[in-house]
């Protein structure tokens, strides 16, 4: 029986889904070098709050981004379930940190539904592509090479209390 094409899930991709601050995100799993427990990382510098520093992978060198203290107001905790997701973008690798990865999910175009009116500020956050549906799940899906590269002169960085 001949394959259908254009069905209700062409041209799917895989998407890795993680926990930050009891909200679940989704990012092109094409970007996902590999997956690490916090405490496996090779950690030889760790003074910064949002970057918390640089660590070792297999040999390379790359700056770890704490994700829990740039989505949220809270103080990290590592448990078992922290990971870094090690990521491959266009222009460097480097660590981001998580509350827990939890899936691989594979979504259509037709799945990620953009966002309702975001105000004025939308343009600042361009790295949310919209809101993907996986079953009952709602998943925010970013463009993980747009979040990462965001750069903000002059604000502070929040502190961890």
């Amino acid at each position: 029986m001949p394959a259908r094409c254009g069905g209700p899930h062409a041209n799917q991709r895989q998407y890795l889904t993680f926990r930050l601050g009891g909200l679940e995100y989704a990012l092109d799993y094409a970007n996902v070098r590999e997956l690490r427990p916090l405490t496996a990382l090779e950690r030889f510098a760790a003074d910064g709050e949002i970057v918390q520093g640089v660590a070792v992978s297999r040999g390379v060198i790359m700056p770890i981004v704490d994700m829990r203290i740039a989505f949220g107001p809270r103080p990290p905790r590592h448990d078992p379930g922290t990971d870094v997701i090690i990521l491959q973008l266009s222009t460097c690798v480097m660590g981001m940190v998580t509350d827990g990865v939890t899936d691989i999910v594979s979504l259509a175009p037709g799945q990620i539904k953009p966002f309702p009116y975001l105000g004025a500020g939308a343009a600042d956050v361009d790295y949310l592509l919209g809101l993907g549906e996986a079953g009952e799940r709602r998943l925010i899906v970013v463009d993980i090479d747009k979040l990462m590269a965001i750069r903000r002169a002059g604000e502070g960085a929040r502190h961890a209390a």
